[in-house]
């Protein structure tokens, strides 16, 4: 049975990306930018939207409303859901075959049968993109991965993301799918109500601790302490000039290069969205083309007149 679910998946995903590439094809054809006309701003990401939190106003947008697979950019659905359970933050979560990737056949550094506070695994999700950190959590949900799934398409009901739908919790099913004008609704409500998720999400590094390697040498067992540190995806969380609030990237195939961020530029209080970058720097080079746009711009100014409200997890 598992055999087959896998196989469906596998089918239903090669569909997918059929589908997603011919709405790139579509959308890339007929593209207009009509919040920024006349404005030098020419971004590579197929699908943008800039926002101010303060007014409410797109300051740009290209193909905002553009259905794509939106991959690890799903970790932070995967988060509020987690964090909304109220699950302890202390809880020791093992690491299974289940939460092996199967689809993809990515990679982890977190071997199984190893334990991990339901904290730790969140702060792996969000900085490091950890696939089988997030898939723990998943699993781990009251009611198991199915429930955690209904539980994370409920919330982008309720926060009106109409063109958003989840299939899995890691971003790795081409099935997670949203729009540029979706991600802006679900980045405002994290970085307003969710202070955890702010704090992680621009954290620039993160370590386990140390952890033992036993290497064998011509029969003789070697044992050696490494630290297990992750950097954040994004490297603009490292820049000075950045004032980051709220940080995601993403990546499979289907989706291209995504990044959303929260950021205050120019004084202003944006949250920008990148989606289906060609190329590893392209989303790093929009966004960086966005802030000096952004500084450059003539468009009236607007600071936060108080800071966001938070709910405190």
């Amino acid at each position: 049975m598992k055999f087959r679910n896998y196989l469906l998946i596998v089918t239903l995903g090669l569909l997918a990306t059929g589908q997603a590439l011919a709405a790139r094809s579509q959308a890339a054809a007929s593209y207009t930018s009509p919040h920024a006309q006349g404005q030098d701003l020419e971004l590579n990401s197929l699908s943008v939207m800039v926002y101010d939190q303060y007014s409410g106003e797109a300051l740009y947008a290209k193909n905002p409303n553009l259905q794509t697979p939106i991959a690890s950019i799903t970790k932070l659905m995967t988060a509020m859901v987690t964090l909304d359970a109220r699950l302890p933050l202390d809880e020791k979560i093992k690491i299974s075959a289940l939460d092996v990737d199967r689809l993809k056949g990515t990679g982890s550094r977190l071997p199984l049968g190893a334990t991990y506070t339901r904290e730790q695994l969140l702060s792996l999700a969000l900085i490091a993109s950890e696939n089988r950190a997030a898939h723990a959590l998943g699993r781990t949900y009251p009611g198991g991965i199915d429930a955690f799934i209904a539980a994370m398409n409920r919330k982008a009901r309720e926060l009106g993301m109409h063109k958003t739908m989840f299939a899995d919790p890691t971003g790795l099913s081409s099935f997670n799918q949203s729009t540029a004008e979706d991600l802006v609704k679900l980045v405002d409500h994290a970085y307003s109500y969710y202070p955890d998720i702010r704090h992680i999400s621009t954290s620039t590094d993160y370590s386990l601790g140390k952890y033992k390697v036993v290497v064998r040498k011509k029969g003789k067992k070697q044992v050696h302490w490494r630290n297990l540190a992750y950097v954040n995806t994004n490297r603009l969380t490292r820049e000075d000039e950045w004032q980051i609030g709220l940080s995601k990237t993403g990546f499979i195939n289907e989706a291209g290069h995504c990044l959303v961020m929260q950021a205050e530029i120019a004084q202003r209080k944006v949250i920008i969205v990148l989606l289906d970058a060609v190329g590893k720097y392209s989303r790093l080079g929009d966004a960086n083309r966005i802030k000096r746009w952004l500084e450059g711009s003539d468009i009236s100014r607007h600071t936060m007149a108080a800071p966001p409200v938070s709910r405190g997890t």
